[in-house]
């Protein structure tokens, strides 16, 4: 198993200065928990591109179980793609990186994120002009701001990410239209809507600033437990904490989970969760926290578990069997990230014409309810479909993740 160097020293917090260099290996358990998240979301991908139904799956007057835990499942891709982005950068500085070069590559990096969100990622998701600020842009935009971040101290990195995460839902009563003609910024900052770009054309935000930046940040930080000797001891720590966090604030129903209200045009999971008429809905209510932006009981009922299972993932060597296959997509996500776009907008349109339906022409995760009549399929075919796009990603991301591996001194691969 990869493992890092478990001395005093790699475990010391950086200067604001300079970063000593550590003999640090890339860590498996790291990048297992990072391709199993990648497999997650091509399922919830999937659902988008393929479903029959026309209202959201957190909708409670509308969801049943199987199709809230289709939709649950998933919320872990976003928030671990955030962290581990931040830890993998706090890592690459004990292998030899300054922190100037790690602030270069966050920034180069993270522009070079919100041009494919803009072109290739946004054209994927319907094969049509489109655009959508969503988890690639974000990502790039906190990398952008990571690239300023990561000249603090590790203690006020952490600090500054962790503030941000608890406190930023006392911002979630803050209407745009407050700042004027400058309420797009908001909207980019914290309020997620569409910005009018002409009379005909809308730039949709999901994803926005703030507390995005504030996971990456405390993923960085994050980074300096990896190299700790015990380092799973004190990830399972943190974890279970994080997680039991969660439940009490969602028990006490007071603070924590955004405002009521509208997303998208869809009634949004905000505000107490309240017993419904059957216990399952009683359990999704509950549960049904709020992604856009990420609310605090969002952000603990994620990550707090995704921590769980990277301690559990601590000594894997994965040599062999699942662990092996999450390996190598978790090795090549960007890469992943597009194909399984491409690949799920060919396979609706192929499926649409098998099945003589009419083919869903718009962007997919526009607007359900402007489906088309006829047009989709049920949750048991979606999740057939869902193992056949992974089984087919597996090969080409298997031979990308060897071809980077062949050319290490083709520098230009890291931003693939």
């Amino acid at each position: 198993m990869a493992t890092a160097v478990e001395t005093p020293a790699v475990a010391r917090i950086i200067t604001k200065t300079s970063v000593a260099p550590g003999q640090s290996a890339r860590l498996v358990s790291v990048d297992v928990l990072r391709g199993f998240v990648m497999v997650l979301m091509a399922l919830d991908h999937t659902r988008d591109f393929l479903t029959s139904l026309r209202f959201s799956p957190e909708d409670l007057a509308h969801t049943y179980g199987a199709l809230f835990f289709t939709r649950f499942v998933t919320h872990y891709c976003a928030p671990v793609f955030a962290f581990l982005a931040g830890t993998g950068a706090y890592l690459a500085t004990r292998r030899g990186k300054s922190i100037g070069q790690v602030s270069k590559f966050f920034v180069t990096r993270g522009l070079w994120l919100v041009l494919l969100e803009l072109t290739i990622v946004d054209f994927g998701w319907g094969f049509r002009p489109w655009a959508h600020g969503g988890v690639i842009w974000i990502l790039g935009w906190s990398m952008v701001a990571m690239g300023a971040i990561v000249w603090l101290r590790v203690r006020w990195i952490a600090a500054l990410g962790l503030g941000m995460i608890a406190t930023h839902n006392l911002l979630d009563r803050i209407d745009p239209a407050a700042f004027g003609k400058f309420y797009w910024v908001w909207m980019l900052l914290h309020s997620p809507g569409r910005i009018p770009i002409t009379n005909h054309f809308t730039f949709s935000v999901r994803y926005v600033l703030i507390p995005w930046v504030g996971v990456m940040a405390a993923g960085f930080a994050f980074g300096t437990v990896l190299l700790r000797p015990d380092r799973r001891k004190w990830i399972l720590r943190i974890g279970v904490a994080a997680t039991a966090l969660f439940f009490v604030l969602r028990a006490i129903n007071l603070y924590g989970n955004g405002v009521a209200g509208l997303a998208f045009g869809y009634p949004r999971a905000a505000g107490p969760w309240s017993v419904q008429p059957t216990l399952t809905l009683s359990v999704i209510s509950f549960f049904n926290t709020l992604k856009y932006p990420p609310s605090l009981d969002y952000l603990l009922m994620t990550l707090g578990p995704s921590l769980l299972l990277l301690g559990l993932l601590d000594r894997t060597t994965a040599q062999r069997g699942l662990s092996r296959i999450l390996l190598v997509f978790g090795r090549v996500p960007l890469f992943y990230y597009v194909l399984h776009l491409y690949l799920l907008g060919a396979l609706a349109r192929v499926l649409a014409v098998a099945f003589h339906q009419p083919v869903w022409r718009a962007t997919v995760i526009a607007d359900f309810a402007q489906r088309p009549p006829g047009f989709g399929h049920s949750l048991p075919f979606i999740y057939t479909m869902w193992i056949l796009v992974v089984v087919i990603l597996y090969l080409p991301c298997r031979w990308f993740m060897d071809f980077r591996g062949r050319h290490r001194d083709w520098g230009w691969l890291s931003y693939l």
